[in-house]
């Protein structure tokens, strides 16, 4: 399962960002974020984690991490509400679920989407001890 874990980050990462790091911190909490189209997604991943392969398909990656005593930051599980809002003001909620893989801990949510657009994605986090909720906003262009 690690290797999958491995292709799955690299595959979600890497075409999306071009390697750029996409995270927020508050404090001693670090949210990482990241959106592409599940057409970019290997066909072993996709069925792996279940997912529909197409360019009419969008999908939301969320880990969270607390820094530990030693500054090192851990995952975290965390209660998420997503939403994709279109250039034509349409509004999706976007339904988040919990993958565990040995003590890594992340968030996937896919969701319809019809290229070319530019989704304005919304995730309001709140880490499992936490009182706050916190709020990540970021904009992912999808390409027919």
């Amino acid at each position: 399962m690690k290797i999958i874990f491995a292709l799955l980050a690299l595959t979600l990462i890497a075409p999306a960002t071009a390697f750029a790091e996409r995270s927020q911190v508050f404090g001693d909490i670090e949210v990482h974020y990241n959106a592409m189209s599940t057409n970019e997604l290997t066909p072993d991943v996709a069925r792996t984690y279940k997912l529909d392969r197409s360019k009419n398909r969008g999908l939301v990656t969320i880990s969270v991490l607390k820094k530990n005593k030693l500054g090192i930051g851990q995952p975290v599980k965390a209660e998420l509400t997503a939403t994709a809002v279109n250039l034509s003001s349409q509004l999706t909620n976007i339904t988040m679920r919990e993958v565990q893989e040995g003590s890594a801990i992340y968030y996937l949510g896919d969701f319809r989407v019809s290229p070319p657009d530019t989704l304005k994605i919304s995730v309001s986090v709140k880490p499992q001890g936490e009182s706050k909720m916190l709020n990540v906003e970021f904009q992912q262009q999808f390409f027919p």
